[in-house]
């Protein structure tokens, strides 16, 4: 028999260290604290974040969850954003609308620095998708007039670059007044170094090496979820996508599985055109099941959650059919 599900008040931690920062539903299985214990490098019941990462020894990478909406406009999920926390750096996945707003959330409401508007440098693009982009020309200007000094770095698939160009060349205006009149703006935190890049190893430093594989997400050329490699935690993210092998074989054994889910049930009421639209962009809670389990994820993280009417708890009980592993049910500002 699975454990009941379980729901947290605003704020508060549960006994194995999960916190719902929304009030949202976390559904552990049996292997939960086994499973946290070594995706998290600390013994269970120990907290899963620090006041001060730096000074953190051990479990020094978290996942947090900017925005786990879709282009429904749900007052309570933000468009699709993370972060990758490691130490003092922060690299974010995707640019849903108003994703330094929720940055400076998580910031101020977790008490981690590198989620504050300087520390926005590293920006993964899975797609460009305009709910996954839209939040771009924040992530590129907003940190500048709040002092960033350092230029962000920007990564995607191919048209990544020209979508870039396209917004510096919109924001022209802006970026002249700032810098030529009274505002005492710094001269270069306003660029971006925007790359188009392949699968495989896309970005390395001291923290985190980032790799990008590409997966099937309907009629879209180019599409990738992110593999990021750092001291503690090994962490996939989906993107947007359709079932497929390329989950499985990046997974591998991860700590920590974040994935894009559909509700089977839901699924039934959508129309045909409907149903061969999202059974073709995207992955249904059966499937994921599937794909987890046969990717040996110790843990599973959902997000970009498409219920339509249906209760998150139907949404577990099919992937369970399929995956024992701790499933958790992503919000907005939530940290893993």
């Amino acid at each position: 028999m699975n454990p009941p599900v379980r729901t947290l008040p605003r704020g508060v931690r549960g006994k194995n260290g999960a916190r719902s920062a929304s009030g949202g539903r976390f559904f552990p299985g049996p292997l939960l604290l086994a499973a946290l214990a070594l995706s998290c490098g600390r013994p269970p019941g120990d907290p899963v974040e620090s006041a001060d990462p730096v000074a953190t020894s051990a479990g020094r990478t978290r996942i947090v969850l900017l925005g786990t909406g879709t282009p429904n406009a749900d007052p309570e999920r933000s468009g699709p954003a993370l972060a990758i926390v490691v130490d003092s750096a922060s690299y974010l996945v995707d640019a849903g609308p108003g994703v330094v707003r929720r940055a400076a959330a998580a910031a101020a409401r977790h008490r981690i620095s590198a989620l504050q508007p300087p520390g926005l440098t590293h920006l993964f693009i899975t797609h460009l998708h305009s709910d996954h982009t839209v939040g771009l020309p924040d992530v590129m200007l907003s940190p500048w007039t709040l002092d960033r000094t350092d230029p962000l770095l920007l990564f995607g698939p191919p048209g990544t670059a020209a979508m870039a160009e396209h917004l510096r060349a919109a924001y022209t205006e802006d970026v002249r007044v700032r810098l030529e009149g009274l505002e005492p703006a710094n001269p270069t935190g306003w660029e971006t170094v925007a790359r188009d890049v392949a699968p495989g190893l896309v970005f390395e430093d001291e923290r985190v090496r980032v790799f990008a594989f590409t997966v099937p997400h309907g009629s879209w050329d180019a599409a990738y979820g992110y593999r990021f490699e750092t001291p503690d935690r090994t962490i996939v993210v989906s993107g947007d996508t359709g079932p497929g092998e390329a989950v499985v074989e990046a997974c591998a054994g991860c700590d920590v599985l974040v994935h894009e889910v559909y509700a089977g049930e839901g699924f039934q009421h959508r129309s045909g055109p409907w149903q061969r639209y999202h059974s073709s962009f995207h992955t249904s809670a059966s499937e994921l099941g599937e794909l987890a389990a046969r990717a040996g994820a110790r843990a599973l993280v959902l997000t970009h959650l498409l219920l339509w009417g249906a209760s998150v708890e139907s949404v577990v009980e099919e992937i369970r059919q399929h995956y024992h592993g701790p499933v958790f049910v992503g919000n907005d500002l939530d940290v893993y």
